[in-house]
């Protein structure tokens, strides 16, 4: 279903339209594209954020600007060839988005990765570009870009306005702040505006890159150089800020960005681009609206983990460190939850020697310093060489220090190390930045905690009422999942089951109660309970389901739940099959294929009293997989339930049976949590050896104990099992007679043997339980049955059986009676 409007809209999607139209509201922003992009870490949860654009010569696809961690990170290049083989080029050509998983992107050979991260990758075009281009965006979240992150990353390609191909010459006017170099000759056009910053006038300049470069201040010479010199020439993207001198009052701050072209015939390569004031542009660290954004993205987080890299991506970039680490306070020891860079090797080496598992932790008394900190209660700041500062903080930033201790509800949450390599100068404005995120990153990380340890005691309750383990089956393996809903705090009402039952059958269990609540957990349980109980009974699926409906009716609730009910018989490698407004089976083929089971269901459980739930067969061959699931897998927002099923039958054919738990995971693998999910899947491997059965309805005559031993004796010998008949004999007449005797109706004598046990079963219409007598006069007339069928069994007991009971007893074999039958 398609909503309409803003009240159909996800929220995602409307702060990332309105963020974007406050940028559209100033297109002569040099920063505005950067900021479009930047809207893509925010609202869409991308890592990295980059336009590319065509090349003078529409062959390459060239970067124009990016936004996020370093592109190299993920083996992302500078230009992609518009006829290659790329996400970049795919979206380009086609003008059709492009989502790729780490899978997907592992057969590209454009788009291989440099590191063993896995991530994610969108490529969508850019709707504005007259001449082509396109969006990427890198994800690293195990569930990738679902349907809102995709919704706002449409938004921002739409508004990501492309530029326009390098200026040359014939074109016309050179653009204000714009310039062309060439590369072979050193000759530079330049916009009048851009003389300006180097103070010249457009009478006065000789178009030599030396008159600019002259003007340049000389500690910043040797990076602008860097950049302009032939011989450090490569195609890409550009970008460095440096210094002009004034002819009064300190340098000025000039950002340079450009994109190297390569040469053709009769053009030399060149440097195209623009120069820009940056004064202003370095204020931006104390700019309202970088916080703004900051507390958007901490208003979103719900997790600690999540308040940490929403922290980082705020601070590192404008602030230029080269490590920023945040960590909780628990007690007296500070608990890393991000480091960034997350490499060991980018910290000290005394942080090496602390690791503990993923994070390291430390206790706050081996940091005198970093205590006293956070005692104070506000950010402090070392400078390059501070000699006071013990080695663990020392080696964190060489070239200066920061510590933010994040305050919250009257006390410290955490703190925050940012460290810098180089020697960096701490301006006012930096030191608000600082002071204003710790505030909100504090407040979060104490929600984000309560957050965390809230959704753990609700995962902990729901882990309770669901099976611990599943038991070993007989010629088959099982395996089940669950997953709670990521969105709020309430226990779901998903659950499974895998009930064995006499005479090798097994009930495979699925259902969902109506909503997500502590109502719809504990009718969970109760539920869970009722159906291991009717099963238990020995009751067919249908009657078991049945009861449950009408206990669920007699609740009175006003909830309802949906339930699939698989009983199936591992001797015969069938199974029947009841539905109660639940999805039905997926079943997998051992050749791979796949097909949803054609069950006929019934109405959900707790709607009507009287209802019909029909059995529906399952054949099963050996290596057939069953699979049961909830529809908080196979539906979504913006996938129909057919749809999903298919994907999920899809997804199942293409898994290897032999390890069901990697299947599992598989399956599982970027889903939306949204809701709760159960998964349950049991692969039939047919029994190694089957046991023998005979059957003998007795009937109420005076020759009826007669007959059952008549019966046995001559199944026992042509089982091979000639030797036990005389113990056998006596158990069968036991029991026989004390069901003719103490019961009424039909009255049933099953013989088993499985390997050396032979298994004595009689079943009768009594619900009623044989009490075993706890003495025995000498003058006694009756009672002994019962114990001398325990003095001969190996073990005895009695089960339910639809409404009677069955007595049973199994006697032990030698090892060798019955292998030449």
């Amino acid at each position: 279903m398609v909503s309409h409007g803003a009240a159909g809209r996800s929220t995602g999607t409307l702060r990332t339209e309105g963020a974007l139209k406050a940028l559209m509201s100033d297109p002569d922003s040099p920063e505005r594209r950067h900021r479009v992009l930047e809207q893509a870490l925010v609202f869409a949860g991308a890592t990295f954020a980059a336009v590319y654009t065509l090349s003078e010569d529409g062959d390459l696809l060239c970067l124009a600007e990016s936004a996020g961690v370093p592109r190299t990170l993920y083996g992302l290049r500078d230009t992609y060839a518009v006829d290659g083989r790329s996400p970049a080029a795919d979206t380009h050509r086609t003008r059709q988005p492009v989502w790729l998983g780490p899978a997907d992107l592992a057969d590209l050979a454009d788009a291989r990765r440099t590191s063993s991260r896995d991530f994610h990758l969108a490529a969508l075009p850019a709707r504005h570009a007259d001449e082509g281009g396109c969006l990427l965006a890198v994800s690293e979240r195990v569930e990738g870009f679902g349907a809102e992150e995709r919704a706002c990353l449409e938004l921002i390609a739409d508004a990501v306005v492309c530029p326009v191909p390098a200026w040359r010459p014939e074109r016309g006017e050179l653009p204000a702040y714009a310039f062309g170099l060439a590369m072979d000759s050193g000759r530079v056009e330049v916009g009048d505006g851009l003389l300006e910053l180097f103070g010249l006038r457009s009478g006065d300049f000789d178009g030599k890159v030396e008159t600019l470069l002259g003007r340049t201040v000389p500690e910043d010479l040797p990076s602008l150089m860097s950049v302009v010199e032939a011989d450090h020439m490569s195609i890409g993207e550009r970008e460095l800020e440096f210094r002009v001198l004034q002819p009064a009052g300190p340098p000025k701050w000039l950002r340079l960005r450009g994109r190297m072209l390569p040469g053709g015939e009769g053009h030399p390569a060149r440097l195209v681009g623009t120069v820009m004031d940056a004064s202003q542009l370095r204020s931006d660290v104390t700019d309202v609206a970088r916080i703004q954004r900051l507390a958007a993205a901490l208003a979103t987080a719900g997790t600690v983990r999540d308040v940490s890299h929403a922290l980082v991506s705020a601070l590192r970039k404008p602030l230029r460190a080269d490590r920023i680490a945040l960590a909780e306070l628990e007690h007296d020891r500070l608990v890393v939850t991000v480091l960034d860079p997350p490499e060991p090797e980018s910290w000290p080496e005394l942080w090496r020697l602390e690791w503990r598992g993923e994070w390291p932790d430390a206790s706050v008394r081996a940091m005198p310093t970093l205590a006293a900190a956070l005692a104070e209660g506000r950010a402090r700041i070392w400078p390059a060489g501070t000699a006071a500062l013990e080695p663990a903080l020392a080696g964190v930033g060489p070239g200066g220090l920061a510590v933010l201790p994040l305050p919250a509800g009257g006390r410290m949450v955490g703190a925050c190390l940012i460290g810098w390599d180089s020697p960096h100068d701490f301006g006012p404005d930096e030191r608000a930045l600082l002071t204003a995120s710790a505030g909100l990153a504090g407040q979060a990380l104490l929600r984000a905690h309560a957050f965390d340890a809230e959704h753990e005691l609700v995962g902990m309750l729901q882990r309770q009422l669901l099976p611990r383990r599943l038991p070993k089956l007989p010629g088959a393996e099982a395996v089940a999942r669950y997953l709670p809903a990521t969105a709020g705090l309430e226990v779901g009402g998903d659950w499974y089951d895998v009930i064995p039952l006499p005479d090798n059958h097994v009930a495979l269990v699925i259902g969902d109660v109506q909503g997500h609540s502590a109502g719809a957990a504990t009718l969970m349980g109760q539920m869970r309970t009722a159906l291991r109980a009717y099963a238990a009974e020995g009751h067919p699926p249908d009657v078991v389901v049945s009861h449950a409906n009408r206990l669920l009716v007699d609740m009175e609730t006003d909830l309802f739940a949906t339930c699939a009910y698989v009983d199936v018989d591992m001797e015969e490698g069938s199974a029947w099959c009841v539905r109660a407004g639940h999805l039905p089976p997926v079943l997998r083929q051992p050749d791979g294929s796949t097909e949803i089971a054609e069950a006929e269901g019934g109405p959900p459980l707790g709607v009507l009293t009287q209802a019909d739930f029909p059995m529906s067969p399952l054949r099963l061959q050996p290596g057939t997989v069953i699979a049961l699931t909830t529809d908080g897998l196979v539906e979504t927002p913006d996938t129909d339930i057919d749809t999903g099923m298919d994907h999920f039958a899809h997804m199942l054919a293409g898994a290897d049976p032999a390890h069901l738990g990697p299947v599992a995971d598989t399956l599982l693998d970027g889903a939306r949590r949204s809701d709760d999910i159960a998964l349950l899947l049991m692969r039939y491997d047919g029994m190694a050896v089957r046991p023998r059965r005979e059957s003998w309805t007795v009937w109420r005559v005076p020759e009826a104990v007669r007959h059952a031993r008549r019966f046995s004796r001559r199944t026992l010998r042509s089982w091979g099992a000639a030797e036990h008949v005389d113990a056998a004999l006596l158990v069968v007449s036991e029991l026989v007679t004390n069901a003719l005797v103490h019961t009424d109706g039909k009255v049933r004598l099953d013989l088993t043997l499985l390997s050396d046990r032979l298994r004595v079963s009689v079943a009768d219409a009594s619900p009623r339980t044989p009490v075993k007598p706890t003495s025995i006069g000498w003058e006694a007339t009756g009672g002994r049955g019962l114990l001398l069928v325990e003095a001969m069994s190996t073990a005895w007991g009695s089960v339910p059986v639809s409404g009677g009971k069955q007595v049973w007893s199994e006697i032990a074999l030698d090892p060798g009676d019955g292998e030449d039958s």
